[in-house]
């Protein structure tokens, strides 16, 4: 399992939007200052649009702003508007892929592996990111 271009760079996009929550709508060229090419950016900011996660304004004051707070938008969404459910092996999300996938064992625990990865990706908001030394980063520590 390997997170992509689209997940990380999605991601830092969101982070940067809810930074800027209080300061309106931010112009896609400041968006790109994150490190990312503007026209990728572009396709980005529209895949997480049409999943509800950003909102557009045209015109001169336009601009790209977090659809909901931060409290709202988790990692866990931003993943799954992007890249789907993370799944640690292909059998999880497609028992075709395998002749053996309705009796593996090691299938169960990747399934497991996937779900506790995907659940804890949930459990992260942008406001938790914003409040980074109160995150939490042990798993078995958080709420």
């Amino acid at each position: 399992m390997k997170l992509s271009t689209k997940g990380k760079y999605g991601l830092y996009a969101m982070f940067y939007l809810a930074q800027h929550t209080d300061q309106g709508c931010q112009p896609l060229k400041s968006v790109a200052e994150i490190g990312v090419p503007e026209d990728y950016l572009e396709q980005l900011l529209g895949t997480l649009r049409r999943s509800g996660l950003v909102t557009t304004v045209r015109g001169a004051q336009g601009g790209y702003a977090l659809a909901k707070s931060p409290e709202a938008i988790t990692v866990g969404d931003i993943i799954d508007a992007l890249e789907g459910p993370l799944t640690i092996s292909d059998c999880v999300g497609d028992e075709r892929c395998c002749h053996k996938s309705e009796s593996c064992a090691s299938r169960r625990v990747w399934a497991y592996l996937s779900q506790s990865i995907n659940s804890l990706l949930q459990s992260i908001t942008l406001r938790d990111m914003l409040n980074q030394e109160n995150f939490d980063l042990d798993p078995l520590t958080r709420n």
